[in-house]
């Protein structure tokens, strides 16, 4: 059955939802989703690109398949009845967003036993990608909708083809699905592209989507989902449409450019389970009104599409619903104020109506989607929508944004087809207007270039756009919105004020914020006080809220302020009257810096010294925990560096004197608790002033008693000090007063008349200037008696070791009595009281003391404690020497020696010392041979007091000598002892006797003796052995002190006897040593090792050696070789050994290693020889191979006598063969032999073939040697080489001439052959004919090729050799394009045009390249840089022509032009170049006049132009009025500007602006004028003075100033209101009547001339009407509006006294 329907969209998502959430078995919930798919398969479901994602309400089925547990549903809610239409029933419906459905009468599948198409079977696959992304969207989703039991896997929808889906009716007697003819559902499937294809559009004329894309909401609120599903069998879908109608036949062109990504546009999800009790469907029932409908209070679903409904009367009652589609009906609006009940609607469809405001759409809470295509929208303004998510307005007349509303989670906006879209960068303005939210406009995501550009727009742009401000560029932006608010705000300032700016910074975290409003006052000097609010909003600048205390122009934003906006209210007051707020808002707050930063530094405190001051410093933390800065203090005096003041590091200081007369420089550098350092900043003060000079502390220093000295001090303070006065006053015991005792001193000695009063101190502080302060005084006690006292205390006396010293001084306070004394010494010049004081005496009455020794060194200190006689004691007093005491000079008052004088015995010296203390005196001991001569020191008993005489001593007189030496160095006379006999020696004896060695065969044993007994003679010595059985023999011949034990002596005991003889042969007692052994053989030793043999070269060397150790077995011996790095080569083990010619130079070394026989080896000795020396020099051969020509020779010879030196070569060249004497005597040859060479190698020349090669050898010694000469000749003569030739080459010898060159080799050469060849670019070698010479001429055939020249080698034998090429020569080329010069045409002047000119050389070379071979000529254009002397060239990179138009930028700087000529072969000529002379400026002239502004005579006009002829300096500018059809031009007085406000003065002129250019130095350009369309009224203007004109009769309110001064500014309190009556005949001014008059008439008259009306250029709010010379009146209102409109109406009355008519000047139609 085929049937073309309309696919109704809301039903489809609404029955999958009821097919999923129905309580059946998991099978039939299976089923449910397979009958749903077969619909979606007959409809021709597109598949989708893969990776889309299955959402709304298939997401929630699919989830709920995948779930294990049931999940109950809501009761009540069932499946609707579907109802079935006839296939031509199908009408033409249109989409809510746009376009008419084509109609198709589709062709339902195949269907099989079961109900279910063919395809149907191929849809039930798993896919857990699909599941999920299914699972992710359920749980975002805010009403979650209500599952069933779980099959184990997800149901794909398969979709391959796309064709239109049947439509299916409702059937009102059937609750459940008919499964074999009718679907179970009634769906209007959207339709997705297919994999490969973006989705079709939704109409095929505008390329919208049929179906939204899915975007995912970032609202921290969650967003319900739309009424759709989709799937695909890899990535497929199923959605539902928006709106009812849905364009499938536009979904066939999703192959066409106009086709996209298949996205959607998720819906916000409503409950779709609703019964019939819960919905109303009357679609298409052609319903007038609703109140002829039942509604229901309990309806949440209305569908009342395409109806005849013109108001929405009655909807109230619907206070639950949640969806309502009013789409294609007949509203016109405004009138939609019944669906402020409506509170619950979150879906609202207003789509094809004819509604052209929304300003009565009130604000519904929970909207979230709204429709508003095709209608007549000029514009969105309505009221603030909070929840509204998606905004579709496409296909209206919307060509403002002014008004557009508050949308604060908006997500998708849509105005297609719209005027509004010529608007540029409307996308920027949408992003302003809604903010961060807005995630798709017109379907596409956001471009990342509107974004950018909507940043750079002023934060107010958004509040300008709502508010009517002309969307412009952004570079503009900042300039336009100020003015358009300045505009606003123009009647909300106080009369005479004008706004100049208004302003935030931007705003960081923690850092002060500075708001900036300047209104300048036009009129005067008037105050005007600002007062200030600050406010906190959202990110979107909106939602402001006060902020508590913030009612400065500065302000810090706080961390949570972060990404806020922050907005300004300035309210102006003058006087007492506070005017209308004006704002100003700023950019969302950034994040603080985290560095802090000084916003201001100051110091408080009064700059007075002694003062505390305090460095304040208001620190902008940036984010930064606050802590605590770095402060310090310096001290800058005048004309001088600060000086950093120490120990100041507090912002706390104390000013001291030496802060006078400087300044003080507090440094502050902030630090937060995190550590980062902010910028120091320093504050200055002024110039410390000193405090008045004054004194405290005041005190007497010293006790009251007689004699002493006091002192009277004080802290003085106030600047420098000057000279002070002291006064000592004295008191008088009678009457208690106090007179002067003595001025002028701080100091004062009591005496006697001061005793038993008291003294008073006076101190009188007086500055460096001279200034007198208050005089301070302070007393001191009853001054007392002095007890005894001494003074002048010294010692007297020598102060020497055991002299005599006194200690002598003046005691006051009496008379003395048994005064003490006691006597110390010390180390110390200076007394500090007893410290370093050690005692040499007691406390004694005598005076007199004698140094003693240890006092010798220091210095002598004496204790005086005066003492009267009654007893009492004064202090003590103590003395020092005034040099440390002296010693006597050291001496010896004694000397002696005593003891025996022989030989052993110990002599003792003693001696009295006097002279201080005593230090290392001298002790030295002489021997004499007699008593007059000087004696022998004794050098070991030097030092010593005793001395043992020795046998040296023995017949000499022995003499001692002391030298007397004090501690300190001092040496005294020497004394010396001379022994009274000589020594006599002692009888001789042996103190000991051993044997001193081992009992070793071999070791030689010595006989250790001790004798004593003078000088001993020749002791007699005897050895023994002693065998095993105690048998001793004497061992014969052994007779002295040592004796080497031989093989003889093993198994023995040995012993010596000594008996010893003195000198003069008297004997003493034989003593026997102890016995050792028995001997054991000793280890192999050899003894003695040399060797035989000479040492030179080629001899033969030996040796002999001598063995001992035991019985001798077989010895070894080796030869070495050592060199003279030390290291040693082993030659052989032989007896013998042959010296050869690597020993020349070099030692022989011989190891013998000796051997007892039982194996035993001994130490190796070692011997090394002489240097061997060479043998004498000599040839032993000399031979001569063959020879040829530049063939080597290398001769073979031997040599023998050391190593061989440089020999003696001469080579000779013979015609013959020599033999015999005349070859041994060959250097006196016959003539014909010639000596050639003189090295040892030969190298056969040219010369030498056909000859005989004869070598003279002299063999030669490295030691420079001759030995014996040898001689030998070649077998025979020198052949010749065969011919070859090598470095064949090309060279160039120019104008067009090469020649060809080559070595010959082999013999001498014949007739060689030459040849020319041409190499091509394909590297072709083609022979030049007739070209067979050395040299060769180019011809225009070779040119770009390369030549090669050949030549074959012939010998004069006519031997031939083989044919070299050379290699290939350069490409030849004729010669580069020469240039001259270059020279200019056209002058160097700004504006005109220079051309480079090219001077060709004439001669014919140069004429045929230019002609033949140039390809192209290239221009650089350079500009000078630098002054004459240091001038460069900077390029100019976009002039690569000949000509070159001067521009202003070049005037004073010199052109260069470079010139390169290329030719065809690729070629570069060097550049050549010329330059101008500095370019002048040209004639000053302006083009492209023109003013800018739009044609109403409230707008501002400027004139713009492009002048050129120099730099501009001060162009004249006048503003003229001009009349149609009149030549005369009025002037504007004092309009010289670039810019001119046009006023109610130019209604019905053009402006007319003449611009004479004139440049810096004066000089003038032509006048150019230029002129706008004729100035209107505007709009609003016109339309209020034209009603006036109307009525005939008109009253105005104004203010008048009846006492105004020329000069005096215009105030509230000294204005009078004043009554302006107008009509068409007369003008009258009244005075309003009070309490106490009745209203006066000041002016009346009509409007014949001169009446006339004049307006004030410098304020907006005057005008003066003239009635005629007397009767005038100055008039004030409150806005230029009103002004305007009295003016105009004023001169529409008079119109017909004026020469033009106020129609005309209106522009009102006749």
């Amino acid at each position: 059955m085929e049937a073309s329907s309309e696919i109704q969209g809301e039903d489809l998502a609404e029955t999958l939802q009821k097919l999923v959430s129905s309580r059946e078995s998991p099978v039939a919930s299976a089923e449910s989703v397979k009958k749903t798919t077969r619909l979606a398969k007959s409809g021709g479901v597109t598949p989708i690109a893969k990776g889309s994602g299955v959402t709304s309400s298939l997401r929630k089925s699919t989830d709920s398949l995948k779930t294990s547990d049931s999940r109950a549903t809501r009761p009540g809610s069932t499946l609707t009845k579907p109802t079935v239409s006839s296939a031509n029933a199908s009408l033409q419906r249109r989409n809510s967003v746009g376009g008419a459905l084509e109609k198709k009468a589709p062709t339902a599948p195949k269907r099989l036993e079961n109900g279910s198409s063919a395809d149907e079977r191929k849809v039930s696959r798993s896919n857990s990608d699909l599941s999920k992304k299914s699972v992710t969207e359920t749980r975002r989703a805010s009403l979650p909708s209500v599952t069933s039991k779980a099959t184990g896997s997800d149901g794909y929808l398969e979709n391959k083809k796309l064709s239109p889906v049947p439509r299916l009716s409702q059937r009102s007697d059937s609750g459940k699905l008919d499964s074999t003819k009718k679907p179970s559902v009634k769906p209007s499937l959207s339709v997705s592209a297919s994999k490969k294809t973006p989705s079709s559009p939704l109409d095929s004329s505008t390329g919208h989507s049929s179906s939204f894309r899915r975007v995912t909401s970032n609202i921290s609120s969650p967003l319900t989902r739309s009424p759709r599903a989709t799937g695909s069998s890899k990535s497929g879908s199923i959605s539902s449409s928006v709106d009812r109608g849905s364009s499938l036949s536009s979904r066939r062109k999703t192959s066409t450019a106009d086709g996209r990504d298949s996205r959607f546009m998720m819906l916000p999800q409503v409950d779709i389970k609703a019964g019939d009790e819960l919905r109303l469907d009357l679609r298409g029932h052609k319903v007038r009104s609703l109140s002829a409908l039942n509604l229901s209070p309990n309806l949440e679903f209305v569908y009342l599409r395409d109806n005849l409904l013109s108001s929405i009367e009655g909807i109230e009652i619907l206070k639950r619903v949640k969806v309502l589609d009013l789409s294609f009906n007949d509203f016109k609006g405004p009138g939609f104020e019944p669906l402020e009940n409506c509170k619950a609607l979150q879906q609202l469809y207003l789509a094809g109506n004819q509604i052209t405001s929304l300003s009565s759409l009130p604000q519904l809470p929970n909207l979230e989607f709204l429709s508003i295509a095709q209608n007549r929208l000029k514009s969105l303004s309505m009221a603030t929508q909070p929840r509204l998510q998606v905004l579709a307005a496409s296909k209206n007349k919307i060509s403002t944004l002014k008004g557009f509303p508050h949308l604060p989670v908006l997500e998708h906006l849509r105005v297609e087809e719209n005027p509004i879209l010529e608007m540029s960068h409307l996308e920027a303005a949408s992003i302003l207007l809604v903010g961060p939210t807005l995630k798709k406009f017109n379907d596409r995501d956001l471009s990342p270039k509107e974004v950018e550009i909507a940043k750079s727009y002023p934060p107010h742009t958004a509040l300008c756009i709502r508010s009517g401000w002309e969307f412009t560029q952004p570079e503009l932006a900042a300039d336009s919105t100020f003015c358009f608010l300045a505009e606003q705000w123009k009647d909300q300032l106080p009369p005479g004020y004008m706004l100049k700016e208004a302003s935030i910074d931007q705003p960081f975290e923690e850092d002060a914020c500075h708001c900036h409003f300047t209104v300048v006052n036009l009129n005067g000097d008037s105050e005007l006080e600002l007062k200030y609010q600050w406010f906190i909003g959202d990110r979107t600048a909106t939602n402001f809220v006060a902020i508590a205390d913030a009612l400065g122009e500065v302000y810090w934003p706080k961390h949570e302020d972060i990404d806020k906006c922050l907005k300004v209210e300035c309210t102006p007051i003058l006087g007492e009257m506070e005017y209308p707020s004006i704002f100003a808002l700023s950019y969302p707050v950034s994040p603080g810096t985290g560095f802090p930063k000084v916003l201001s530094l100051s110091v408080q405190g009064e700059l007075v010294e002694g003062n505390v001051i305090k460095g304040v410093a208001e620190v902008a933390w940036c984010g930064g925990t606050p802590g605590k800065g770095v402060a310090s203090w310096l001290r800058r005096r005048w004309n001088s560096s600060p000086v950093v003041v120490v120990g100041a590091e507090d912002v706390e200081y104390k000013l001291t004197v030496d802060d006078i007369d400087s300044s003080l420089v507090f440094m502050y550098t902030p630090v937060t608790e995190e550590g980062a350092r902010g910028e120091p900043q320093y504050a200055m003060t002024d110039f410390i002033k000193a405090a008045a000079p004054s004194v405290s502390n005041i005190q007497i220093l010293g006790d009251a008693v007689e004699g002493n000295t006091i002192k009277g001090i004080g802290e003085y303070f106030g600047g420098k000090e000057g000279p002070s006065k002291f006064e000592w006053l004295r008191e008088r015991k009678e009457t208690g007063d106090f007179l002067v005792a003595s001025t002028g001193c701080m100091e004062y000695t009591l005496t006697k008349e001061d005793i038993g009063r008291r003294l008073a101190f006076v101190y009188i502080p007086i500055n460096f200037e001279g200034h007198e302060g208050e005089s301070v005084s302070v007393t001191t006690d009853i001054v007392k008696k002095a007890p005894p006292k001494v003074t002048n205390l010294k010692i007297i006396g020598d102060l020497r070791e055991g002299s005599k010293v006194t200690v002598s001084g003046t005691v006051t306070g009496g008379t003395e009595g048994s005064s003490r004394v006691q006597w110390f010494k010390t180390s110390f010049s200076m007394l500090e009281g007893e410290n370093g004081l050690e005692a040499v005496s007691t406390s004694k009455i005598s005076k007199a003391f004698r140094v003693p020794l240890g006092a010798v060194g220091y210095y002598i200190a004496a204790k005086f404690t005066p003492m009267a006689p009654d007893g009492e004691t004064g202090e003590p007093v103590y003395v020092i020497s005034e040099k440390v005491v002296e010693t006597l000079p050291p001496s010896l008052n004694f000397l002696s020696v005593t003891g025996d004088y022989c030989e052993g015995q110990m002599l003792t010296a003693s001696y009295g010392y006097i002279g201080g203390h005593e230090g290392r005196s001298l002790y030295n001991w002489y021997l004499h041979d007699n008593g007059t001569e000087e004696g022998i020191l004794i050098q070991e008993a030097s030092g010593h007091l005793q001395y043992q005489i020795t046998k040296d001593a023995i017949g000499k007189f022995i003499s001692f000598r002391c030298t007397p030496i004090r501690d300190d160095g001092i040496v005294g006379e020497s004394r010396t002892l001379f022994g009274q006999e000589r020594v006599r020696p002692g009888s001789p004896r042996l103190l000991s006797l051993q044997i001193i060695g081992g009992g070793i065969e071999g070791t030689s044993l010595v006989a250790d003796k001790k004798y004593w007994g003078g000088e001993e003679g020749d002791s007699v010595f005897r050895w023994f052995l002693t065998s095993s059985d105690g048998v001793q023999n004497e061992i014969i011949g052994a007779k002295d002190a040592s004796y080497t034990l031989s093989f003889n002596d093993i198994g023995f005991l040995v012993s010596v006897s000594c008996e010893p003889v003195r000198i003069d042969l008297v004997r003493g007692p034989i003593v026997l040593s102890e016995h050792i052994g028995p001997v054991l053989p000793g280890p192999p030793t050899c003894q003695s090792l040399k060797l035989v043999g000479s040492m030179v070269e080629g001899d033969r060397l030996t040796f002999s050696a001598q063995y001992t150790g035991g019985e001798r077995g077989i010895c070894t011996h080796e030869w070495f070789r050592v060199k003279d790095n030390g290291t040693k080569d082993k030659l052989i083990s032989d007896e013998f050994l042959e010296l050869t010619l690597e020993d020349v130079g070099k030692c022989i070394e011989l190891i013998y290693t000796p051997i007892r026989k039982d194996g035993l080896k001994g130490a190796p000795k070692t011997i090394f020889s002489d240097v061997i020396a060479p043998a004498n020099p000599k040839g032993l051969e000399l031979v001569l191979p063959h020879c040829s020509e530049d063939r080597e020779v290398v001769p073979v010879k031997s040599y023998f006598g050391g190593i061989e030196g440089s020999g003696e070569y001469i080579w000779y060249r013979t015609s013959r063969m020599l033999k015999g004497l005349e070859l041994s005597d060959i250097s006196i040859a016959s003539k014909d032999v010639v000596a050639v060479g003189d090295s040892l190698t030969y190298t056969p020349s040219l010369e030498d073939v056909g000859f005989y090669l004869v070598l003279y050898w002299v063999p030669v010694r490295s030691d420079g040697r001759l030995g014996d000469p040898l001689v030998a000749i070649s077998d025979s003569p020198v052949m010749a080489a065969p011919p070859v030739v090598s470095n064949v080459c090309v060279k160039d010898l120019g104008s067009g001439m090469y020649a060809g060159h080559g070595e010959y080799y082999g013999g001498h050469e014949g007739s060689s052959l030459y040849s020319w060849y041409r190499e091509t670019n394909d590297g072709t070698i083609v022979l030049i004919t007739g070209a067979n010479s050395t040299t060769y001429e180019v011809t225009d055939l070779d040119y770009n090729s390369r030549l090669l020249f050949g030549y074959t080698p012939v010998r004069s034998d006519t031997v031939v050799g083989e044919l070299r090429l050379s290699e290939p020569s350069h490409i030849i080329l004729p010669e580069l394009p020469v240039l001259d010069m270059l020279s200019f045409n056209g002058k160097e002047i700004e504006g005109e045009t220079l051309t480079a000119v090219e001077v060709i050389p004439k001669t014919k070379t140069q004429q045929h390249v230019w002609e033949k071979y140039k390809k192209e000529v290239k221009y650089r254009w350079f500009c000078s840089v630098g002054d004459e002397d240091h001038q460069s060239f900077e390029p100019l990179p976009s002039q690569r022509s000949c000509s070159y138009r001067v521009r202003v930028e070049d005037i004073g700087r010199c052109l260069k032009c470079e010139c390169i000529v290329t030719d065809i072969f690729g070629r570069l000529t060097e550049p050549v170049s010329a330059i101008t002379a500095p370019v002048l400026p040209g004639k000053p002239k302006i083009d492209k006049l023109e003013i800018e502004g739009r044609g109403f005579h409230t707008n501002l006009y400027a004139v713009r132009g492009v002048y050129s002829g120099g730099k501009e300096g001060k162009s004249r500018i006048q503003w003229l009025r001009s009349m149609t059809g009149s030549p005369d031009l009025i002037s504007i007085p004092g309009e010289v500007g670039r810019m001119y406000e046009a006023n109610v003065d130019d209604v019905g002129y053009r402006l007319v602006v003449v611009y004479t250019p004139v440049r810096e130095d004066g000089v003038e350009g032509q006048p150019v004028s230029t002129s706008t369309d004729l100035i209107a009224v505007e709009p609003d203007v016109y339309k209020e003075v034209k009603q006036k004109l109307d009525l005939g009769s008109v009253k105005f309110e104004a203010l008048c100033d009846k006492d105004r001064q020329p000069k005096q500014v215009s105030g509230v309190g000294n204005l009078e209101r004043r009554i302006l009556e107008v009509n068409r005949k007369r003008i009258k001014v009244v005075k309003p009547g009070s309490k106490a008059s009745f209203p006066t008439t000041e002016i009346r008259g009509s409007y014949a001339p001169p009446f006339h009306v004049e307006l004030f250029r410098n304020d907006q709010h005057r005008l003066k009407i003239v009635v005629d010379g007397e009767n005038e009146v100055d008039l004030m209102v409150q806005t230029r509006h009103m002004r305007d409109v009295i003016v105009l109406v004023i001169r529409g009355f008079a119109q017909r006294f004026n020469s033009t008519s106020l129609n005309s000047l209106l522009k009102i139609d006749a």
